[in-house]
């Protein structure tokens, strides 16, 4: 309902700058520097601000919590240079900025051609931010501030373009953090064939969203993260009238925005209320890979790769000296032409990559997919494919005429069909005539390769072991080849660690020891060298290798590559200089040197981690075994998580899986899982629980999870606060850690039911939104004489204990 203002009333206000602030504005009436429009719940002010030490005058609007927050600016290319600027509304619907000497600064542009004498304009700044000038009469809108956004997007606005009137709405950057006029950089659609959001520096491209693709832009599978946390939901329009994108925060009391920065680099934020300040995030990850166009035409480009930019299959460096120099960053060029019929070409399959730019792509949303590789198998100048919509099994096409530019792989990204000669798919008459030449060659070679046949089998009956079969199952497997994963030769290993010296010995386990080693480039490695006499460490290591080779998260130890040779089955990962976190928290005297501070983000960290396994990367992964000892730490002190030999693949919509085979570490694992063999995400989930109340005491969860149990009961008590590590000061973080030990025991609820999904708990953590009560956690049962609390004899390695017929292995610190 529009505002009813009394004449004497706005006689007032005209003359306090102090008055009971207001919402609207009416015709005639002046807002002079000093006075602010408020909105209704106090959400958003307009008014005159100036930035940083500058004298110069801007009307604009911001956060009434954050005044330093600015979302909109009217003149940001017209400053007054003093305080003497007035804003007026003028009968004929037009927003006015005068300066000192009457001069108009800045107006609003106005679509309105009533009579006056049926005309009544109000001005509203309303609870999302928007200013809106309207008509009473008609509420007709006539000009909002969202139609013409600066460098900030709110939850309600929209970067758009209409087909049909060709207006368009974009983020444009300030030039700096003191000066909100116009910078080089904007974010802006290109529907010059499917569309996506660009950023451009002046009329170069420098990022971009990647298309649309029915659920996330192909470039930001991150935005199934924020829909799945229940903070945002995504608003995508594409039809024939205009296309658009917005979002929506799901609670009034989340207040956000993303900014689109001086730097050109797009940042999302939320208001941390506990904190009153805000929490950045970035719209797509910053890295080596995030230039565009990194690795030039037919390209493709790799995160955490030692060469960061590789050819596509059926392509190769431009120039022999880049590919001698191993470097394809100024593009490739096909080995050989297509031969532009079914019979000549095929496709091969590129699986988790952001789409190439789809500039000047051939889109059709009508036809399927499996037309869609007819139709561009039969186009000569088709390069690639991909479906336009990935729900409902796929559908639509996007076709790319010319070069395949931009291409990269990330996590949760999407599907690309590239068009090759068919002797690129291994099937070309080359190959066939080198195997009918060494079918018929000369009767030696024959013999020579028989009786090489034979020795091989007696050696490999004689000299290899089962550990030995399993490598070399693993070198022939096709997801192991997929990989790409480097392959280090032993002697390189040896040199790297000193012949695997004592003094380069970072820890040992139950599956191996882990040495220090150092490159030949210099690069420091952590080299995992699996123990020979653990029979569960072949399929350990092949399981790491395959799960982890293609997983890439800041939060998650990379894996650099493998060594197979002399029956030696060795990984080499990324060096954390700071070790694991059971280093600090569990010792009497280190543990003083993690403050809250730093305890509190290695905790984020570690929920970052596991949900990007759980519901983010290419794989879903349940990774069986988050204790302290496997989460890492780096240079800064950021937590990694580690150690994915027990890992489980699943599928999203799967629920719980069984084993017969119960692996983890006592104190961590969940009841389902120790009692029934029963495993889910929600088995991480109460591991992370575990790890929580760790952190925050200080104490290892021993046997009879003596640890939740005392939790429990301060819980109930009221009495949180004796659970701190008192090693460090908690004065200043009762309220944080207070939830943190809140969301703990959600996590170690007993039932898997209760118990919250890592999506929900990132948001907890990182948020204050409302939490439930906590239901009881589990505090060990026997069943049928078995102590199912964890009651473990002690080994070096692993110890099985067995009650009818599940096999429990606990997995010692590595």
């Amino acid at each position: 309902m529009i505002s009813k203002i009394s004449t004497i009333t706005l006689f007032l206000l005209s003359f306090s700058p102090f008055a009971i602030p207001i919402d609207t504005l009416l015709s005639a009436q002046n807002l002079t520097d000093g006075e602010t429009l408020v909105s209704q719940k106090s959400v958003f002010k307009l008014g005159f601000f100036s930035l940083g030490s500058s004298s110069n005058r801007f009307v604009g609007v911001w956060f009434t919590v954050s005044p330093d927050t600015v979302v909109w600016v009217a003149n940001r290319d017209s400053p007054l240079n003093n305080t003497f600027g007035t804003l007026t509304l003028n009968k004929r619907g037009l927003i006015l900025l005068y300066d000192s000497t009457g001069r108009t600064v800045w107006s609003s542009s106005s679509n309105s051609s009533s009579d006056a004498n049926d005309f009544s304009p109000i001005l509203e700044l309303n609870d999302s931010g928007n200013l809106i000038l309207k008509d009473q009469i008609s509420n007709n809108i006539i000009w909002q501030s969202f139609d013409y956004p600066t460098n900030t997007l709110l939850s309600g606005m929209k970067v758009r373009k209409n087909f049909r009137t060709g207006f368009e709405t974009y983020l444009s950057s300030w030039k700096s953090s003191n000066d909100p006029s116009e910078g080089n950089y904007r974010f802006i659609w290109d529907t010059e064939g499917a569309p996506e959001i660009i950023v451009l520096d002046r009329s170069q491209i420098i990022g971009r969203t990647g298309i649309w693709n029915g659920k996330f832009f192909s470039g930001v599978p991150q935005m199934l993260s924020y829909n799945y946390q229940n903070i945002f939901n995504f608003i995508v329009v594409w039809n024939q009238d205009e296309v658009s994108y917005g979002f929506e925060a799901t609670s009034t009391s989340t207040m956000s925005r993303l900014v689109l920065h001086e730097s050109g680099i797009i940042q999302r934020f939320l208001w941390d209320q506990p904190h009153q300040s805000w929490i950045g995030y970035p719209m797509a990850g910053r890295d080596e890979c995030s230039q565009y166009a990194r690795c030039g035409p037919f390209g493709i480009c790799q995160i955490n790769d030692k060469q960061a930019c590789s050819c596509l299959r059926g392509f190769e460096p431009l120039t022999p000296m880049e590919g001698n120099m191993r470097n394809t960053s100024g593009g490739c060029k096909r080995m050989l032409p297509l031969g532009c019929s079914a019979n000549s070409d095929g496709f091969y399959e590129i699986q988790g990559v952001m789409l190439p730019y789809s500039h000047n792509a051939t889109i059709d949303a009508i036809i399927s997919v499996t037309e869609c590789r007819s139709k561009c198998l039969m186009n000569c100048s088709c390069m690639a494919y991909a479906p336009l919509d990935i729900m409902r099994q796929g559908s639509g096409c996007v076709m790319w005429q010319t070069v395949l530019t931009d291409t990269k792989y990330i996590d949760g990204g999407q599907v690309l069909y590239v068009k090759v000669p068919k002797s690129e798919l291994g099937t070309n008459n080359r190959k066939r005539r080198a195997v009918t030449i060494g079918i018929i060659s000369s009767s030696i070679i024959l013999v020579l390769l028989i009786s090489s046949i034979v020795y091989l089998l007696w050696r490999k009956k004689m000299k290899y072991s089962k550990q030995g079969k399993s490598l070399k199952h693993l070198m022939r497997n096709e997801s192991f080849k997929e990989t790409d994963l480097p392959v280090f030769d032993m002697d390189m290993i040896i040199r790297a660690t000193d012949n695997f010296s004592n003094e380069n010995k970072l820890g040992e386990g139950g599956f191996g020891i882990v040495y220090k080693g150092q490159l030949p480039c210099g690069q420091e490695i952590a080299v995992k060298r699996l123990s020979k006499e653990s029979g569960q460490g072949i399929n350990e290591f092949m399981n790491e290798v395959l799960v982890v080779a293609k997983l890439q998260h800041r939060n998650l130890v990379r894996l650099l590559g493998c060594c197979i040779e002399n029956n030696e089955r060795i990984l080499i990962f990324e060096y954390m200089a700071n070790k694991s976190l059971d280093f600090y928290i569990f010792d009497a005297t280190r543990r003083a040197s993690l403050n809250w501070t730093m305890r509190l983000e290695i905790v984020i960290g570690i929920a970052r981690g596991l949900l990007y396994l759980h519901q983010d990367s290419r794989f879903n992964v349940i990774h069986r075994d988050l204790k302290a000892a496997n989460v890492l730490l780096d240079e800064q002190m950021n937590s990694k998580i580690s150690d994915f030999g027990t890992a489980r693949l699943f599928k999203r919509e799967q629920g719980a899986m069984n084993t017969e085979t119960v692996i983890g570490t006592r104190g961590y694992m969940a009841p389902e899982y120790i009692l029934e063999g029963a495993i889910s995400v929600k088995s991480d989930v109460y591991s992370f629980g575990v790890l929580l109340l760790e952190i925050i005491s200080g104490q290892k969860n021993r046997g009879h999870q003596n640890l939740i149990a005392y939790a429990w009961e301060l819980w109930k008590e009221g009495n949180i606060i004796k659970l701190f590590d008192d090693a460090v000061e908690s004065s200043a973080f009762v309220t944080e850690l207070t939830r943190y030990v809140h969301v703990a025991l959600l996590c170690v609820q007993e039932c898997p039911a209760d118990r919250p999904f890592m999506s929900s708990v990132f948001t907890m953590l990182s948020s204050d939104t409302l939490l439930q009560d906590p239901k009881n956690p589990w505090l060990g049962t026997r069943i049928k004489g078995f102590l199912s609390d964890m009651s473990f004899k002690q080994h070096d390695s692993s110890t099985a204990t067995s009650t009818d017929q599940l096999t429990i292995t606990e997995i010692e610190g590595r």
